[in-house]
């Protein structure tokens, strides 16, 4: 796996929507996610049809597809984010120039629907890419220090380093209230200790299912699973996707679970029932609760690096990145 160059200060990134469209923002969140990027010393530029939307609030495939080959093909971009999240970013998959990617490699970031293009583009284009935050969460204000820092510490240094857990999370709907937010005491939860090291695969639990069975699926093979889902899984469905992830596995080292929101009714009570339905998680390390998946904040891990994990102690670190 091919890891791309470090952003630095001075460097265009580029802001396409392979998924949901950037109109669905507010000119205010717009705006306050830009100045926090150019804040970091990065210029930030927009994808031709970011801002375009069709009836399910995103833009046509070729549309999407356009944006996302001239943010790869632009020799002055350096990093591109995706804008948000949704539903069909996989509709792109087919119609990707992995060549292209593989020819001009670039740090590509985002999380949550993105997983699927994410995926396919470090499966096809042997290219680390990154899960973490979108342009729009760039516009939230409480918990960004943190969420900032291993954006920074992921995309802008070599350095293997620690992701540490951060002092207060949220899951409250920040981007309607940006002042009025409930954080609670964070805790990194181990379910089952021991110490791994290995290739990192994961992010989105339900998108990355969504490749079993194409030439985009990542082979699971004594690699570390991170994932994590949102507020529209519930514990059955969130068992069921787990089950058939760990069954298209070859091996699995660890498994890392981000954190859930509360609407999904996933409690410590209903994971822990779920964990243990799997004879195999009480043999490796697993931590859950941890600070990625769709509460704030997050931090940023590569799809395809390799990482380091210290369930007894709850630690984790990137070694390749």
């Amino acid at each position: 796996m091919r890891i791309p160059e470090k952003l630095k200060r001075g460097d265009e990134i580029r802001i396409i929507a392979p998924s949901r469209s950037a109109s669905i923002l507010s000119e205010e969140g717009v705006q306050i996610a830009v100045e926090q990027l150019e804040s970091l010393g990065f210029i930030v530029s927009f994808g031709k049809h970011v801002f375009d939307k069709d009836l399910q609030n995103s833009t046509s495939i070729q549309q999407r597809v356009e944006d996302l080959h001239e943010a790869f093909r632009d020799e002055n971009v350096k990093g591109i984010l995706t804008v948000i999240g949704g539903f069909n970013s996989n509709e792109l998959l087919p119609y990707i120039d992995y060549e292209l990617i593989k020819e001009n490699p670039k740090i590509f970031c985002g999380y949550s629907d993105i997983t699927a293009i994410g995926t396919a583009i470090s499966t096809q284009s042997e290219l680390v890419t990154y899960s973490g935050p979108h342009f729009s969460s760039f516009q939230m204000k409480k918990a960004q220090e943190y969420q900032t820092h291993f954006f920074a510490q992921c995309l802008m240094q070599n350095e293997p380093f620690e992701l540490k857990p951060s002092e207060q999370w949220s899951d409250d709907a920040w981007y309607m209230d940006q002042e009025n937010r409930v954080f609670e005491e964070t805790v990194w939860k181990t379910y089952n200790g021991g110490i791994a090291s290995g290739d990192l695969w994961g992010g989105n639990l339900c998108t990355l299912n969504l490749l079993q069975g194409t030439k985009y699926m990542p082979i699971i093979e004594n690699a570390i699973l991170f994932v994590e889902d949102d507020d529209m899984t519930i514990p059955e469905t969130f068992a069921r996707d787990l089950t058939s992830l760990l069954q298209n596995a070859d091996s699995i080292k660890a498994l890392v679970i981000g954190r859930f929101q509360r609407a999904s009714k996933i409690t410590e009570k209903q994971l822990l029932f779920i964990l243990d339905k799997h004879p195999m998680l009480k043999e490796i390390p697993v931590l859950y609760d941890v600070d990625f998946g769709h509460t704030q904040p997050m931090f940023t891990f590569p799809i395809g690096g390799e990482v380091q994990v210290d369930a007894s102690k709850g630690l984790l670190k990137l070694t390749r990145f």
